[in-house]
């Protein structure tokens, strides 16, 4: 009798017999490394400009709050724009909107490089958030449609690879070109990677009109309505997208709360630089590449559990090492061992979500973002809220245990939870 493995389809945790490795196709292998560049620009994007405020400050005679706002405001354009991507992109194609928001990023960077004052800056960085809004989640989508289930976590993980690359390219590429060549040359340079990246999607025969693979609309596609807002209600009726979108919510708001207290902990407690735990801390993002490039073989061998509840052991153990240890060496693995186990969780939750809607993957993967943005955001504001009284160790090694639970329950939630209301 062949070995089992459970394994999520569109609805509960189903027992079925494991096979071999599904082939991917020579087209979609070519494509996958695209959207894995793009989705790098994206996210590098997103924090390039963390090291370059105080140069910012100065260029423009602000004082570092006011120039914080070409942070903050891509960061809410960023959050804002997910509602709009997901319907658009199951109506027109998601592989054309990923090529031509790609590619309006590069026109978004160039403005934000010949920016003649402050106001400029934020406005075009506001312009690029609301383009580069879409790249990782219909990307993600694209995956979803394109793939079967047995290979799609592992397909899903090659384009997160970028996302992690660009995690910790992006303030890399920020700090050393404010250093060297200057702020605005920075800009440049990532608008010239969105350029690439754009031109060579727009260029594949799978951005044309017509000619993407679609997933089949649901049967009752007339009475869901076509606005965003009714294709969102619809997803959120789903007792099992609920579970997920509630597990991603708390997940968001666990890490993410906690490690952003990370630099600020190692700088006070291991009596180190602000830089040296920037540093420090930015090991995360390694170890998420590290899993990224080790995925395949990784969920081949754990499955779903076992990725869940081996994530959550590395994430708690990583993270009270960093709040507790007072050894830097120790904090250093610890630092990219807790992004080997986000990744393993993250992964994971973004393969459920892709099943969340198969008939609207775009609007799923949207929601998917958003909820994962907000809880983030949840976090941040709770952690720095509390860190006055309860310090920012403990605060950190609580984010774990949150985390820790979270992915031993996930497996259970996803097996009784049915796909229909």
């Amino acid at each position: 009798m062949a070995p089992c493995q459970i394994i999520p389809a569109r609805g509960p945790f189903v027992a079925r017999p494991s096979v071999p490795p599904l082939p991917v196709s020579s087209s979609l292998s070519r494509s996958i490394p695209v959207l894995a560049f793009a989705s790098c620009c994206s996210m590098s994007v997103q924090r390039m400009c963390d090291p370059m405020l105080p140069a910012l400050a100065q260029e423009f005679h602000s004082n570092l709050a006011e120039v914080a706002w070409v942070i903050s405001l891509f960061a809410i354009a960023y959050g804002l724009m997910q509602i709009v991507y997901g319907p658009l992109a199951d109506r027109i194609g998601k592989f054309r909107v990923v090529a031509f928001t790609t590619l309006m990023c590069s026109v978004g960077c160039l403005a934000s490089a010949l920016a003649p004052d402050l106001t400029w800056l934020v406005a075009s960085r506001v312009l690029v958030a609301a383009f580069a809004a879409a790249i990782i989640p219909v990307s993600m989508a694209w995956v979803g449609d394109n793939t079967p289930y047995e290979i799609r976590q592992e397909t899903l993980a090659r384009v997160g690879l970028g996302t992690m690359l660009g995690l910790v390219s992006g303030q890399i590429i920020g700090g050393v070109f404010t250093d060297t060549a200057g702020w605005r040359w920075g800009f440049a340079f990532v608008g010239l990677l969105f350029l690439l990246a754009g031109s060579t999607m727009w260029l594949d025969p799978r951005a044309r009109p017509g000619t993407e693979r679609r997933a089949d609309l649901p049967t009752n596609a007339a009475a869901i309505g076509h606005t965003p807002w009714q294709q969102a209600r619809h997803v959120l009726s789903q007792r099992r997208a609920r579970r997920i979108l509630g597990t991603v919510l708390l997940h968001g708001a666990s890490f993410f709360g906690a490690f952003a207290l990370v630099a600020s902990h190692l700088h006070e407690s291991l009596h180190i630089s602000l830089s040296h735990s920037g540093v420090l801390a930015g090991l995360f993002g390694l170890g998420g590449v590290l899993y990224m490039l080790a995925a395949k073989h990784v969920i081949r061998r754990l499955g779903t559990t076992g990725l869940c509840r081996g994530g959550g052991t590395l994430v708690v153990m990583s993270l009270a090492t960093i709040a507790f240890c007072p050894w830097w060496p120790a904090v250093a693995l610890a630092s990219l061992v807790s992004g080997v186990g986000f990744s393993m969780f993250h992964n994971t939750l973004q393969a459920h979500a892709s099943e969340m809607a198969p008939g609207m993957r775009g609007i799923g993967m949207s929601l998917f973002a958003g909820t994962l943005f907000t809880g983030q955001s949840i976090g941040v504001v709770i952690t720095s809220t509390l860190s006055g009284s309860l310090g920012m160790g403990m605060l950190i090694a609580l984010g774990g245990c949150s985390m820790l639970t979270l992915a031993l329950l996930f497996p259970t939630l996803m097996r009784h939870a049915p796909a229909h209301p």
